[in-house]
Formats: C-alpha cells, structure tokens, sequence
C-alpha cells in the first residue's frame, strides 16, 4: 500500500493509453513516445469464454507477444490455474480459503525454476506471509524471504525481507486526514543499518490528487493525477535531482 503511493503515476514517459469494450470483450491500446520522437504501441485485449479468463492478449510493436490466462476449477473451490507466457512461460496455480491464500508456479519453459508463496490474515489486523523459489538446475533454493503487515485504523505497516533474509525492508503508510496521507520505505541490512529509500505524500485537492516523494537518490519528483473528463484521466509528473535543473524530467499520461 504504502509502495503504491511511493511508485504508482510518476514516470517519465509521454503515453495515451486507450480502453474501449465490445460487448464481453475488452481492447486496449497503450501508445507511448521515445525522446526522440518516435511512436510504439502495444494493442491488447481480455475476455472470458468457457471459464477460461483470458487477463492479456498482447501484441507490441517489436513483435512481442504476451498470454496471460486463468482458469477456475469448479471441483475445486477456491483453485484458480493460470499460465503466462511472454520471453518465458509460468504455469502456475492459486488458491484462496477464509483469511489464506497461496500460490505455485513452474517455469515451463525452460523447467528452471519453481517457486510458491502463501500469507495467512490473522486477527487484529495482522498478515503474515512468505515465499521461496528453488532451482531446478541447481538443485538449491535460489531465495526465500518472509514478511509480516500490520493495519490498524489509519496506520498500515509492512516489514518484508530480501536476499534470502539478508536485508529486512519497511515501509509504512499513515492517513493523517481523509485527504492527506503520508508514507516511507526503507531498507536495512549489516552493510547499511538505514537506508531511507523514499519518504512520500498524498493530498487529495479539489483540483485532482497530488503526490510528492524524495528518494535517497537526492531525487524530488511530484505528480497530478485529475479527471478532466467522465472516464478520462490526465497524470503529469516531474522529477529533478536537488537543484540541477539539466536533471528535470517530465511525463505526461491520458488514460480513457
């Protein structure tokens, strides 16, 4: 939650991304312009036919290809089987009971890598998870890691771990009042005791939702997010390195 709020709209890319439905199929086209000037787009679609939900039919302008499908079981309640493929393809399986969910999934493709995930919501508003991938050409674990959330009115934390438990990351989220909420990410490890990655905000103004943040990079960057119109949504952003403005970046995003 509170990494969404540190990472989701700031970017740096010009895009229009287009959404349009016909009847129980849905098209999407994501145009996106380089620096230098050049247009690319990625047309995708999703729909459902005999219970099997395809999420992402995607084809970019590199010819890239993306397939991204689930399948519920009806003898099994609670199992979903999906499979992606793009440069690599995943078959996996997702289960969901009460306050548990949890997942596998294989690389098909090359048969290198298994890998599963579970978190179980406990009562106080406490959730508590992990996950591990092993190697099957290695024949070891290639990671594993643990992680635990707290929410509790308007506070939400999150302490997760990295590199095989080498590094514990935390971030935490804050609403001081409906339209404001604050939040920070940091990460801890024996080679640095504290590393702020982020510290961010969110005020929620009539003129449209503004978002700040400033990394440890010594990187600002401030983003609005505004409907400009029923079901059209304008987000500009900038960054900028302290005070060098041949660092300033900018983005412009319409999404309809």
């Amino acid at each position: 939650m509170s990494l969404d709020l540190l990472n989701d709209d700031y970017s740096s890319k010009v895009s229009l991304k287009v959404k349009k439905s016909a009847g129980p199929v849905g098209f999407t086209i994501d145009t996106t312009r380089a620096p230098a000037g050049s247009l690319s787009s990625k047309v995708s679609t999703k729909f459902s036919y005999a219970g099997l939900n395809v999420d992402k039919a995607q084809v970019d302008a590199a010819g890239g290809q993306t397939l991204e499908t689930k399948l519920p079981l009806s003898a099994v309640p609670g199992l979903v089987l999906s499979f992606k493929g793009s440069k690599g393809a995943d078959l996996g399986a997702d289960y969901k009971s009460g306050n548990f969910c949890g997942n596998a999934k294989l690389d098909v493709k090359d048969l290198a890598k298994v890998s599963s995930s579970a978190c179980l919501g406990l009562k106080s508003g406490v959730t508590i998870g992990g996950d591990a991938a092993y190697s099957l050409k290695a024949s070891s674990f290639s990671g594993y890691n643990l992680g635990a959330s707290y929410t509790h009115g308007p506070l939400f934390a999150a302490v997760t771990t990295s590199d095989k438990l080498a590094a514990v990351n935390v971030s935490m989220m804050y609403k001081v009042k409906p339209d404001i909420t604050l939040a920070s990410s940091t990460t801890h490890s024996a080679s640095k005791t504290c590393d702020v990655l982020a510290v961010g905000g969110q005020y929620k103004a009539s003129f449209g939702d503004l978002k700040a943040k400033f990394g440890s990079n010594g990187v600002g960057s401030v983003c609005l997010v505004k409907e400009i119109a029923p079901k059209v949504n304008l987000t500009a952003s900038g960054s900028m390195k302290g005070a060098d403005t041949s660092t300033f970046k900018y983005g412009l995003g319409i999404t309809m």
